[in-house]
């Protein structure tokens, strides 16, 4: 997955009505579970993110409400993984969100909590500001490094996309 850097808010963290206008949906069949109503039946969903490319799709329920839900979801946890911002460390402060969160130095999220894509994306961008120092990105998250670790580790492809930078730099990979 390239990255993509855009500017302040992040994407995954807008809210739905924003994020829908930036998007291009489209519908078509798909195959798997539905027996002749999936070949009738257009309840697969397409969703791009126009200004960054990014694409999501979901085709694997019967109806297409579901798998426009599905896709979005989908859509947010990719513009968290591939989307960048561009943070300013000497000004940063977490988000609201993520003061909210946080539980002294813990963070209790699950990967299907609908915070999940915002609190991941600015962890990210964190790390990246950081240059893959995930112990100091903690710190100025106010978290513990196996905290910020876990919220990485919760998004398999997050967490590759760290090790690969970690590993640029001579860092050992999380786990």
């Amino acid at each position: 997955m390239a990255t993509v850097t855009v500017p302040d808010p992040h994407p995954a963290c807008l809210d739905d009505a924003t994020l829908a206008r930036q998007c291009r949906v489209t519908f078509g069949r798909g195959s798997g579970p539905g027996g002749q109503h999936r070949n009738k039946v257009e309840t697969a969903v397409f969703v791009t993110h126009v200004p960054t490319g990014v694409k999501a799709t979901a085709a694997e329920r019967r109806s297409q409400a579901q798998n426009r839900h599905v896709a979005q979801r989908r859509l947010r946890t990719k513009l968290a993984i591939t989307v960048r911002t561009t943070i300013r460390m000497n000004r940063f402060r977490p988000s609201a969100l993520w003061v909210q969160r946080r539980q002294g130095k813990a963070l209790p999220v699950n990967a299907r909590n609908r915070d999940y894509p915002a609190l991941l994306a600015e962890a990210m961008d964190v790390v990246t500001a950081m240059t893959f120092d995930v112990g100091g990105a903690a710190g100025v998250l106010g978290v513990s490094m196996s905290q910020l670790a876990k919220l990485l580790g919760r998004e398999p492809a997050a967490l590759a996309w760290v090790n690969r930078g970690r590993e640029a730099r001579g860092l050992p990979k999380l786990r």
